[in-house]
Formats: C-alpha cells, sequence, structure tokens
C-alpha cells in the first residue's frame, strides 16, 4: 500500500513512499530575504546595528528546523558581520525552539527577554527592531508581550510569520505583525489528490525534489508559499475565498 506523508515528513521509517508538502526551508528564506530587504542589510553603506531576537517552533516537528534554517542561513552573515546583533545570544535552534508551537509559551519567554536584554526599550534605551518568528502562533505569543509591555503600532518590532492566521491576519492588518507566508492548504490537498490519482491510475506521480527521513530519501512535492502583508492580504485571502471580510473585521 503507498504510503504519502502530507505536510509532515514521516521521518525514521522506510514504510513511506511520497511526501507533499510546502518548501519548508523556502517559507524560512521569505522571513529571512524580508528582513534584509526591509533593513536594507545588503547595502554595503547600512551599518546598523540592528538588534534581532529568534523564536522557533517546536522541536518534535521535523518543518520547525527546515523553518529556522531557512531565515538563519541567509540573516547569519549579518550577525557574524555584527550589523544585527541578538542580545540575548539565543541563536541556535535549540535555544528559540517553542515545544507545541504554543503562544504562551513564546509569549512568557519573550517577557523574558524584554526585561532581561531590552528593559529600556521604551524609554531610549537599547531598542528592540526585529522579531524573527517562524510561524503565527509563536509570533501572536511575541506580539502579545510587545504589547502588553507598552509597544505600539508606531514603535514594534518587525515581526515575521507564517500561516496567515485570522488573528495575525488582523494584527498586520493593524500594524502590529509586518508580514506572513501563506501557505495555501487547498493547493496542498489538490496536489495530493493529483498524487494519489496518478498512483490509482497506475501512473508514476510527479514529484520535484527529494528529503531524507534519516532511512530513505523520499521523492516528494514542494508546493510554492506565498508572501503575504497588509497590502496584499484583500486580494491573497479575501478575494481568493480563503477568509471572508467578516472574519478579518
Amino acid at each position: 500500500i503507498p504510503v504519502i506523508a502530507y505536510d509532515r515528513l514521516l521521518t525514521d521509517t522506510d514504510a513511506v513512499d511520497y511526501y507533499t508538502t510546502f518548501d519548508n526551508y523556502g517559507v524560512g528564506k521569505i522571513q529571512g530575504q524580508y528582513i534584509i530587504d526591509k533593513f536594507d542589510l545588503s547595502n554595503d553603506a547600512v551599518t546598523g546595528p540592528f538588534t534581532i531576537e529568534f523564536t522557533a517552533g517546536s522541536p518534535d516537528d521535523n518543518n520547525a528546523g527546515l523553518f529556522f534554517n531557512g531565515a538563519f542561513d541567509l540573516l547569519k552573515p549579518y550577525l557574524d558581520s555584527g550589523k544585527l546583533v541578538c542580545k540575548s545570544g539565543q541563536t541556535t535552534f535549540e535555544a528559540v525552539a517553542t515545544p507545541a508551537w504554543k503562544s504562551e509559551t513564546s509569549q512568557a519567554r519573550m517577557d523574558n527577554i524584554l526585561s532581561a536584554y531590552y528593559p529600556d526599550a521604551l524609554t531610549g534605551g537599547t531598542k528592540l527592531d526585529i522579531c524573527l518568528c517562524s510561524n503565527d502562533s509563536t509570533a501572536l505569543g511575541v506580539t502579545n508581550s510587545l504589547v502588553a509591555a507598552g509597544f505600539t503600532k508606531d514603535n514594534i518590532p518587525v515581526i515575521t510569520g507564517q500561516d496567515c492566521d485570522i488573528a495575525n491576519t488582523k494584527n498586520m492588518i493593524a500594524g502590529l505583525q509586518a508580514m506572513s507566508v501563506f501557505k495555501d492548504t487547498r493547493t496542498l490537498a489538490s496536489q495530493t489528490v493529483t498524487m494519489v490519482s496518478d498512483i490509482l491510475n497506475g501512473k508514476t506521480p510527479e514529484t520535484n525534489t527529494t528529503y531524507n527521513n534519516k532511512v530513505k530519501d523520499v521523492p516528494s512535492f514542494n508546493c510554492t508559499p506565498v508572501f503575504a502583508d497588509a497590502s496584499n492580504y484583500q486580494t491573497i485571502l479575501i478575494d481568493s475565498g480563503y477568509y471572508t471580510a467578516d472574519q478579518l473585521k
């Protein structure tokens, strides 16, 4: 019986034949590139330094490391050069991971980071410029922490996310979250149906990459994630029928 892993790769087993997902490393790259472009980091004339803190996903989720690495790999040269500075020093996946992707956990961690490293950020002290969050549930916790500390849309750090959750899309509209990466579940479902149909008709399913699950290289299909922010949410989320306008009020 052919087995298709859907969205999450089945690891440590040879009992998986195909995998449908999004380009999860690419998701992180979109977030990292957004930061590079937003702060013009590739411009030699821009010296910074800009402060950044990282919040990653659950350590038991195979995708979480891909998201983090995609962003971190792009930003590491700027950390190495000093153009970006992480005051907490927490720059490894293990140090910044958020078990179960819980908003409450990311909020509590950001509370601690603010009090320890940015206690006077709102009164002329060390400013926090960037919060690189791997997804929206962790971004929501970080945002809640910052808002509770007194940050507003006028001085809140640039916050990244992923999934375009309703609460986070509302935050983007309100100017509290800078961007999110949209992974349309309809696209993933459609690609999986196509793969199943091919198998049932005796065809070899189309794939465009492979992922190693620690036992084998699994033939896979990467769907393409989409950049979203306050300027285009109407088109990709409402006009496409993913949400209604009322849901985002």
